[in-house]
């Protein structure tokens, strides 16, 4: 899949990605719960965090890995893109 950088100049390339079983002892899955929730972030992204910051800290981070998916509800608009109140947005949905 190819979308725009929010400036709208340079394409990015979406990679697809790798589904992994991970088999793990309940207690290291519960920390791993626990440390996730703390961060505000899904067991699936702290697991790929500290997978990368051990192949970081090891000296074998793929030098084409790509950054980590940004999750969660998305920026809000700059004040001034947002219409006056009582007036429809630019989609004609408001």
């Amino acid at each position: 899949m190819i979308e725009s950088e929010p400036d709208g100049a340079h394409p990015v390339r979406r990679r697809e990605r790798h589904a992994v079983l991970l088999r793990l002892d309940p207690a290291v899955h519960e920390a791993l719960t626990h440390w996730a929730q703390d961060e505000f972030r899904s067991v699936n992204a702290q697991v790929e965090l500290v997978l990368r910051n051990a192949l970081r800290a090891a000296g074998r981070e793929p030098k084409d890995a790509g950054p980590l998916p940004r999750r969660g509800r998305p920026p809000s608009p700059p004040a001034d893109d947002l219409p006056p109140p009582g007036e429809p947005d630019r989609t004609g949905n408001g």
